[in-house]
């Protein structure tokens, strides 16, 4: 079989959207701020499930009449492009009754040439990129099959490299998810050519008003984002002489007035996707051109993702990242300079859920994560969490202080390459750390009396004090400080000025570097850090 004609068409536009309706969730995962436009898999999934009734006797008639029902059901900036790509398709092969490589090919070309013309300021590293890329590899092939496989394959190349032509991309560590959705569809097409039997479930197709998270935009939310807004306008001949009409003053000044723009015109029909603040503004002034069919207004904060990415959409992964618990924003800032990926917030009395651990992992994306619980009631937890994902390669250095991952963290290199070489060399630097606490006593303990300040080594008391600076220093001595090269000192949240404190450890060990920063940490005036 070399030759599509209606039928087997009509039966790969379904293909496609099948194969879309099991991914649309994960393509949605993949859409990234700032720009958001609703679900990128919802809305292609919707716009291509509008041409999966349409019929016709021949090629020419079932292309154009699945063109017609797509661009009457275009979502969203990446349906819209992907109804316009099926309508320079309808026009390739217009006429034809059925389709050989060389009409397949050729109608290809022009779903390229059509789709780049819908968008006012193309850009490259989007669906755009990705089919444009596919279809010219696919050219030059000898059968129909090939050209699917050598379409397929191409696709998926270009779709990975999108990161690096778009930095939003490459922050967030994902693959553009218009270009994801495409691929899906043309798999799905591709199956049904190769004689795989497909079903398109109607029930699976979203519904808008079920997705709508109110609470995500409420009494006190600033208007970040704006609308999407959408519509179809018919051209009225009481309004503008059809014959005549040079759409470009509108489509300039929808450009001028707004963001991501789709446009384009279709007989005398105008399709319109734009982001604006002020959606009255734009539907008032294109209402003096003609009458709406369609309209579609969304707020475009109200957005709700449940993780459903597919993992080889994830390209733009890091060798290596780094998952750490800290509590107190000077801390959490610190492991972040150190080179910490994500900073989980936890410690003593706020033991973080395993959940917690598995949503930094997604958020890293690394081939190999480092985790350093930096506290033992947190090391459980975190090998749990290691246990369960899947997604990545999970080292836990057993750091049970904030001082081992401290010192852990600042041994991290990465340039042997070998996940088993640095997760030692983090181990063995953990090791090497002395950490001791101060804390307020809260009741009546042996010696030590509530409200008295002790010094704290592992489980042990080793020191106390009347005042937090008193405890800190007599700390610093039971520890042996002046063994150390370094006296690294984090100051609590509610502590005042340490200075004197500081300037006594100088004195009594000035063979070792003192450094004061501030932790911020909650229950410990101060942690003490000797390395």
């Amino acid at each position: 079989m070399d030759r599509i004609d209606a039928h087997l068409f009509l039966d790969m536009v379904r293909g496609g959207a099948a194969r879309l309706g099991t991914g649309r969730k994960a393509v949605n995962d993949l859409n990234v701020f700032p720009i958001p436009d609703g679900d990128t898999g919802d809305n292609m999934y919707m716009t291509i499930f509008s041409g999966c009734k349409a019929a016709g006797n021949f090629l020419g008639e079932a292309a154009r009449n699945v063109s017609d029902a797509m661009l009457m059901g275009a979502r969203g900036n990446s349906g819209v492009i992907l109804s316009r790509i099926f309508a320079g398709f309808a026009k390739g092969v217009e006429g034809v009754s059925e389709a050989g490589l060389e009409e397949f090919s050729k109608a290809m070309q022009s779903g390229v040439r059509e789709s780049y013309l819908a968008v006012s300021e193309p850009v490259e590293g989007t669906i755009l990129t990705v089919f444009r890329e596919g279809v010219d590899a696919a050219s030059g092939s000898n059968t129909l099959g090939e050209y699917l496989d050598r379409l397929v394959t191409a696709m998926e190349q270009s779709l990975e490299h999108t990161p690096e032509l778009l930095d939003v991309l490459k922050k967030a560590g994902v693959v553009d998810s218009g270009g994801a959705g495409l691929l899906y569809i043309i798999e799905g097409m591709r199956a049904v050519f190769n004689g795989e039997a497909v079903q398109l479930i109607e029930e699976s197709l979203p519904n808008a008003s079920q997705a709508v998270d109110i609470s995500a935009f409420t009494e006190d939310s600033v208007l970040e984002f704006g609308y999407c807004t959408e519509f179809l306008l018919r051209m009225q001949r009481s309004k503008v002489d059809l014959d005549s009409f040079d759409e470009t003053v509108m489509s300039e000044w929808l450009a001028s007035h707004g963001e991501s723009l789709v446009f384009f015109r279709d007989g005398s029909i105008i399709k319109v996707h734009v982001h604006t603040h002020t959606p009255g503004d734009i539907l008032n002034h294109c209402q003096q051109y003609g009458e709406y069919l369609t309209v579609k207004i969304e707020n475009m904060t109200l957005q709700h993702h449940e993780n459903h990415m597919d993992e080889r959409f994830r390209k733009s992964r890091k060798a290596y990242g780094v998952v750490a618990v800290a509590s107190g924003e000077g801390l959490v800032e610190t492991f972040k300079e150190l080179g910490a990926d994500q900073v989980i917030e936890g410690g003593q009395t706020m033991n973080p859920p395993v959940q917690s651990f598995l949503d930094a992992f997604d958020r890293v994306n690394a081939d190999t994560v480092f985790v350093l619980p930096d506290n033992s009631n947190i090391l459980l937890t975190a090998r749990q969490a290691a246990g369960m994902y899947k997604g990545s390669d999970i080292r836990v250095i057993p750091c049970k202080t904030l001082g081992e991952g401290y010192y852990a963290l600042a041994n991290l290199d990465t340039e042997s390459g070998n996940p088993d070489e640095i997760e030692a060399v983090m181990t063995e630097a953990a090791g090497e750390v002395v950490t001791g606490l101060v804390s307020r006593a809260i009741r009546d303990s042996g010696d030590v009396r509530e409200g008295e300040f002790v010094g704290i080594s592992g489980k042990e008391i080793v020191s106390s004090g009347e005042s937090p600076e008193n405890a800190l220093v007599s700390l610093a001595g039971a520890l042996d400080a002046g063994s150390h090269d370094v006296i690294l000192v984090f100051q609590g949240s509610g502590t005042a000025e340490p200075g004197q404190a500081v300037e006594a450890l100088a004195r009594q060990y000035p063979r070792s570097e003192v450094i004061l920063k501030p932790g911020g940490q909650p229950v410990y005036e101060y942690i003490i850090v000797l390395f």
